[in-house]
């Protein structure tokens, strides 16, 4: 089944977390995986329906801090609907309904007294298409921090752009439009709003699967970078792309089933599951 769209623009209006709550138990993630003490994010037998139909079947994972845990499978197997639990984004889907736990620092995000637009401020997104706004390549960094009451400064805006790896190249020009920028410069525009306001977690949604190879690589490099910093979360349908820039890796199969989650290089060189094994080796997706 096909995953419904959301509107890019309302993660920008949204970008905070709620009050972390006690520190997490050491977890493993549901469908074998080494031991993570203290995951930043934990999801604990989610399921997502959109109406009648099931997107997400009991879905236990503990997503490490400071590191890249990347999300495949094959088109429709809930990768992405997963993706906008952690932040709450399929709270814009009118016909979704998720159940179960996701912790973000020990506290469940789906708490009564979770403020939604407080959370994706500690939480923020990347999708597929780059989605700069039709304003100045300032402004659109300076977006999420005005959007949320933050002070907006030359010094961080600049921050965020070096963040993102592309000060050196629109120093010049902060003036004109993002719209201007190509494809690849405007996928790290869109990264430079995301972590302008200071995120824990970036959640990337296919981030460079619009983007020529030379840009492609831009993007992975700078996901290695932002590790440092931030926990990052990418969903990808290149696992070639997973293999090269994550830490842990989870297999999403049909059925909106999480059949493996563990280090990236057990995944692709000594999968547990033989329907794993057939994905990566290409028998199926």
């Amino acid at each position: 089944m096909s995953e419904p769209d959301t509107d890019p623009e309302a993660t920008d209006e949204a970008v905070s977390s709620p009050t972390p709550g006690s520190d997490l138990a050491a977890a493993t993630g549901s469908a074998s995986g080494s031991l993570i003490e203290e995951p930043i994010i934990e999801s604990k037998d989610i399921d997502v329906f959109y109406g009648d139909e099931q997107a997400l079947r009991e879905v236990s994972m503990p997503i490490p801090e400071k590191q890249v845990t990347a999300l495949i499978g094959p088109s429709g197997c809930g990768k992405s609907t997963f993706l906008r639990c952690i932040n709450r984004m399929n709270d814009l889907i009118s016909a979704a309904r998720v159940d179960g736990d996701l912790l973000f620092g020990g506290k469940n995000v789906y708490d009564d007294d979770v403020d939604p637009v407080a959370l994706r401020r500690k939480i923020g997104m990347v999708f597929q298409q780059p989605n700069p706004f039709p304003k100045s390549i300032y402004d659109n960094v300076a977006y999420g921090l005005r959007v949320q009451d933050q002070e907006v400064t030359d010094e961080i805006v600049e921050e965020a752009l070096r963040g993102a790896a592309l000060w050196d190249e629109v120093k010049d020009q902060l003036d004109e439009s993002g719209l201007e920028l190509s494809g690849g410069q405007q996928q790290r525009l869109c990264i430079a709003r995301a972590i302008a306001p200071d995120p824990e977690v970036v959640l990337m949604d296919e981030p460079a699967s619009a983007l020529d190879p030379v840009a492609t690589s831009k993007i992975e490099d700078l996901i290695s970078d932002l590790a440092e910093d931030y926990t990052v979360v990418i969903v990808t349908h290149n696992m070639q792309q997973a293999a090269r820039i994550s830490d842990k890796t989870g297999v999403f199969l049909t059925g909106g089933e999480l059949v493996e989650f563990d280090d990236t290089q057990k995944i692709f060189e000594n999968p547990e599951h033989q329907r794993v094994e057939d994905y990566i080796t290409g028998k199926f997706g």
